[in-house]
């Protein structure tokens, strides 16, 4: 893949806040047009790495362009060409729905018919249709968040760089807020969405997964369920749960146990193998077994292996 097929590269990029380093040799290939998911627990480096990208933060090592222009040398253009959606978007309380598109369409330099066109528009294609002279301050969490990706896209940017967009909103919202994610990208837009909720992660079409301002795992959904997997994993339904759980961790062959569902979810070097000695083991300690079976992880699953270790291996560095 040539340089000329990315939105954004970068190679050692690196973060210092003082002694503390909130990223740590990152190195990211995120090609023109995909949905890239960004995932990581909170304070992962996550919001550091997209700020650096946006020409918000400078780094303090390494390297990184983004539409071909260099974050430490070019910051202002690279603004003009992307949209930015924080987690805490700036938005003015006193505004109306459409007052505030029409602001932001004069920052962005739009003309006032193309303006005009494109406030139109979006409020149509967001549902908000009907709010146009409500104010923003007393919008509610699913409709803020609308209002907010209708602000940072109103110029069509190359790339759409979303930080937790969908935090504090239902499943619903949440669902409809990535309708209109997959509508930009069957446009060409490129878009970077950092998220810690594992379900929105397998709507990206590649993923890196950050722990303590590193990246742990890169790859598609199913190349990092199929491959970056620490052991097989068992599924487990046993009554009563709370023994189970215990029991399970004081296995020899469990190397993790936790709750999934009403399921528990057993890590092992090898699912088929372990089976039978697991619930063998359950067996002993006077619990009722009503399965044990091998399972393909989910990615919740795959992130809990890794960041596990990864916590360990920070704790003992």
């Amino acid at each position: 893949m040539t340089a000329g097929d990315l939105a954004v590269a970068a190679r050692g990029l690196t973060k210092r806040f003082g002694a503390f380093l909130a990223v740590d040799r990152v190195d990211l290939d995120i090609p023109a047009g995909e949905i890239f998911g960004f995932l990581g627990p909170n304070g992962a480096g996550k919001t550091t790495t997209i700020r650096m990208l946006c020409g918000l933060l400078p780094p303090s090592g390494g390297s990184a362009t983004v539409l071909g222009l260099d974050v430490a040398c070019d910051p202002e253009a690279i603004k003009e060409r992307i949209g930015y959606m924080g987690q805490r978007s700036s938005m003015y309380e006193d505004l109306t729905v459409s007052e505030l598109l029409h602001f932001y369409g004069r920052v962005y330099g739009l003309d006032p018919a193309e303006r005009r066109r494109k406030v139109l528009g979006w409020i149509e294609q967001a549902g908000l249709a009907g709010r146009e002279r409500q104010l923003v301050g007393t919008l509610s969490g699913g409709w803020r968040q609308r209002l907010a990706l209708g602000c940072a896209i109103l110029h069509r940017p190359e790339l759409l760089l979303l930080d937790e967009p969908t935090s504090g909103t239902d499943p619903v919202q949440r669902r409809e807020f990535w309708e209109l994610i997959y509508r930009f990208a069957d446009e060409g837009t490129t878009v970077l969405v950092t998220t810690h909720y594992m379900d929105e992660a397998e709507h990206c079409t590649t993923l890196a997964f950050i722990h303590g301002g590193r990246i742990i795992a890169q790859g598609s959904p199913e190349e990092i369920k199929r491959t970056a997997m620490r052991g097989g994993l068992l599924e487990v339904l046993a009554d009563p749960w709370m023994e189970a759980l215990a029991a399970l961790r004081a296995t020899p062959v469990v190397r993790d146990a936790a709750l999934h569902g009403v399921a528990i979810h057993a890590v092992v070097d090898d699912a088929r193998a372990a089976a039978p000695v697991v619930a063998d083991a359950l067996r002993a300690h006077g619990i009722r077994v009503r399965q044990v079976e091998p399972r393909p992880p989910s990615l919740e699953d795959v992130f809990v292996s890794l960041v596990e270790p990864a916590a360990e291996e920070a704790g003992h560095g």
